[in-house]
């Protein structure tokens, strides 16, 4: 059976979680990782002579099961698997790169270490954790399963100790703004992070060349470079050059006496390290990386900038995550932004919301660096995406459709208005900005205010500008606008033509509304026709990321134009879908292609408890083969709630101390049996008897339809269960593609069409019950209550003057 990711992550996070016990998770995250590394360079890579890393005998995950609960466990990981592995593999792991099995003062000592430790190889021994099959070209469910927990260490970590993850979204957003991609990489395209911590970012940028290219990567801390090489290894960049060190005082990588320079460069450093000098005297540097200027001491930002501009080549491509104060701080920074500009190499800059980051909450911006034809350059490119995140935890997070937007908005260097300019040259080196490149300077993010108009509260109607801004909906629906609103009799302001309650039906049932509801509903019914052979067509082997980018691109490119509805929105929906259920499924195809097999459930006595199945659910079954039976039980189930509820009512109604079941000590079938026989004939208790005798009709009329429902839902049940034998791999492919997937987008694009039409109303209500009643009328119906007020005080013996 395939691995399914979702729970693959999450048992492993939880697993690793409950045996963490007082460890920091900074440290704790050592010690799973590398026990996630084990498992799959065992699983990959034992017993292969020409694999790129060597598994020398009795240093595998299995000799490590051996290991389980001998008291000196800790010792011999240490020195049984870790330091055979090591010296197997010395071109390309280190004693830095491991963390201590035998230390006490995190494992504990004794018992507690040899416990943590057994239980800890037992979470990897499960056998769903076969990884040797388990990976299609670019789906590395490893790979991603390590990020997975890095992720989630550094959510633990605290502020100090999760800079050394940067969040895959950013990751991946800054990949694509650099440009690269299949069409120009090879094996010879180099690309390089100066900061790269466990090397989350600079994979990102390898998975989106698309292809093997060459890595490089530097890293302060001994310990992350070490998860940084298995990272690389466990995304099947074997080769990787990933080393420790100071990037700006000891640079690893170099070609004689000079900085080596590489095709593309990304970094996120540390925002404003004030130890950025240290080792360091950079009017003497060597290199020759502040011909521009010298950083402030406790600033180090534009050291990694201008290190970053030194490592490119002539044609080279970069990015680079700073904090926002490199666009506006003045003296030393402002010297080194002057010259940056001027160099033509700054092409985009992109504002990122804030909190996104897990060593620090505040705002960040990324700068885009390009010298090819940085000579011909006329402008920058700006992009404020500050408003473009989801609320996760206690972070953010950018979503897909703000990636998408972001990086399509760069791409064609299109002015949006709120969102993004090409700024001119001319206007940066201006007087009034003079080389400041705050973006609020050049780009209005804010939300338009919604104003009170004082003379529509005076003198009544809706101001006319606040219906113009409605404009988006009257471009399409121009008529409408006339059956809601008229004159309100004088110039700027309109009335709506009928009541307040009659707008919203007459705004769904007019005839541009419905033509709107009829295109989006045929827009998304075409691409449902047109895409529905990919999803059909995808199957054992095939590589789901690749197919989610089939289907992504192919939805956003369908609603590009419509009318209306964003197409990034809809682009969410799928996205979302496919993280909570289509990722799964499609893992599961391209293991098994197009099977569905019931997995029957057990308890922890091995006693069956039900049955599931991932990809076809147990209710498209029902909802497409057994639909007549499925009424039955759901009219029986309807007749029993009938009568439960009343029975319930009758007992709430009799009940108490005083109600006509107050002699009973017990209400059940057995006391009421009991007193109806002693009432026997006797007139005084008729109403009692009357009360006990329904009550017990019923109880035999539930207990009945219990037994039915019963009955019906096992039956039903056994039809499902075995009607997924004779399922045909066509039938599944409907059940999946048509029933599932493509349902469930089509509710979501439903949702937005919705969204739209409440937006509307919800607006013209609004501004209708906004200006309703004037001041004066106010004042009158005030004057009038007071009146009435006045007159019930003198009533009752009161009165002022």
């Amino acid at each position: 059976m395939a691995i399914k990711k979702s729970d693959l992550y999450s048992s492993l996070w939880a697993s690793c979680d409950e045996l963490r016990g007082g460890m920091e998770p900074s440290e704790y995250k050592d010690y799973v990782l590398f026990m996630l590394f084990i498992k799959y360079v065992s699983d990959k890579y034992a017993g292969d002579e020409d694999a790129p890393l060597v598994i020398p005998p009795g240093a595998s995950f299995e000799d490590m099961k051996a290991l389980k609960g001998k008291p000196d466990i800790g010792d011999r990981i240490n020195t049984q698997v870790i330091q055979p592995l090591i010296e197997a593999n010395s071109s390309s792991l280190s004693h830095s790169d491991f963390p201590d099995f035998n230390d006490p003062k995190k494992l504990g000592e004794g018992k507690d270490r040899q416990d943590t430790l057994t239980n800890l190889v037992a979470i990897f021994e499960n056998p769903k954790l076969d990884f040797s099959d388990n990976r299609a070209e670019h789906d590395d469910i490893l790979g991603d399963a390590y990020e997975y927990l890095m992720r989630h260490f550094a959510q633990d970590s605290g502020k100090s100790k999760g800079q050394f993850y940067t969040p895959a979204e950013v990751s991946r957003t800054m990949a694509q703004l650099i440009g690269i991609g299949p069409h120009n990489t090879n094996r010879q395209t180099t690309a390089y992070d100066p900061t790269c911590g466990s090397g989350s970012l600079l994979l990102k940028v390898a998975a989106e060349a698309g292809k093997q290219i060459t890595l490089y990567g530097q890293e302060i801390s001994a310990t992350t470079a070490g998860l940084a090489r298995m990272n690389m290894i466990l995304h099947n960049f074997p080769d990787a050059s990933v080393q420790s060190g100071n990037t700006l005082a000891e640079p690893k990588y170099k070609d004689g006496d000079r900085l080596k320079t590489f095709d593309y460069v990304v970094a996120n450093p540390p925002f404003s390290d004030k130890a950025w000098s240290s080792g360091l005297t950079p009017d003497a540097d060597p290199y020759q990386r502040f011909g521009w200027g010298v950083p402030p001491a406790k600033q180090g930002d534009y050291a990694y900038l201008l290190h970053i501009v030194r490592s490119l080549k002539a044609s080279g491509k970069g990015a680079c995550i700073l904090p926002h104060g490199v666009l506006f701080r003045g003296n030393a920074e402002a010297a080194i932004r002057r010259n940056l500009v001027d160099s033509g190499y700054l092409t985009g800059i992109v504002g990122l919301p804030a909190n996104l980051f897990y060593g620090t909450g505040i705002p960040a911006c990324v700068l885009v660096i390009d010298k090819d034809n940085a000579n011909a350059r006329r402008g920058i490119f700006m992009i404020d995406a500050s408003k473009g995140f989801l609320k996760d935890g206690n972070k953010n997070r950018l979503r897909e459709q703000d990636i998408h937007r972001i990086v399509d908005t760069f791409r064609k260097a299109q002015d949006v208005p709120g969102y993004a300019r090409m700024v001119g040259f001319d206007e940066i080196r201006s007087a009034k900005n003079a080389y400041n490149l705050n973006l609020p300077r050049y780009i209005d993010a804010s939300a338009a205010e919604d104003l009170q108009d004082i003379e529509g509260h005076l003198l009544g109607g809706i101001p006319q500008r606040d219906v113009d801004a409605l404009q988006t909906y009257w471009e399409k629906m121009p008529k409408l606008r006339d059956t809601v609103f008229e004159s309100a009799g004088r110039p700027g302001y309109l009335q709506l033509k009928l009541p307040q309650a009659e707008v919203k039906p007459a705004i769904l049932g007019h005839a541009e509304f419905k033509a709107f509801q009829a295109t989006a509903t045929e827009l998304h019914a075409r691409w449902s026709k047109a895409i529905r052979p990919d999803l059909t067509g995808f199957g054992q082997g095939g590589h789901p990321k690749q197919f989610i980018h089939t289907v992504s691109e192919s939805l956003l490119a369908a609603y590009a134009q419509a009318p209306l509805l964003d197409a990034y929105v809809i682009y969410q929906h799928l996205m979302d879908y496919w993280a909570q259920t289509m990722q799964d499924d499609a893992y599961l195809l391209s293991a098994d292609g197009w099977k569905a097999e019931p997995v029957v459930e057990t308890n922890k006595k091995g006693k069956a408890k039900g049955w599931t199945c991932d990809l076809v659910p147990k209710s498209l079954i029902v909802a497409r083969y057994f639909a007549a039976e499925q009424q039955g039980l759901d009219e029986a189930r309807t007749a029993l709630d009938t009568v439960s509820s009343a029975l319930e009512a009758l007992e709430e109604e009799h009940g108490g101390e005083d109600g006509l079941f107050a002699s009973l000590d017990k209400l059940n079938a057995a006391e009421v049996k009991k007193r109806i026989k002693q009432i026997g004939k006797s007139k005084d208790d008729a109403e009692e008897l009357a009360a006990l005798k329904q009550w017990s009709t019923l109880s035999e009329q539930e207990a009945e339809l219990k037994k039915q429902l019963k009955a019906l839902d096992a039956e039903l049940d056994a039809k499902a269960f075995a009607k997924y034998a004779k399922l045909s791999a066509e039938e599944i492919k409907t059940l999946v593609v048509d029933d599932k997937w493509l349902a469930a987008l089509s509710a979501a694009t439903h949702g937005e069409v919705e969204r739209v039409s409440q937006a509307l109303t919800r607006r013209v209500k609004e501004l209708a019950e906004r200006y309703d009643t004037p001041l004066p009328q106010l004042a009158a119906q005030v004057a009038v209550l007071e009146d009435k007020v006045a007159g019930h005080l003198v009533k009752m013996g009161f009165a002022w003057n």
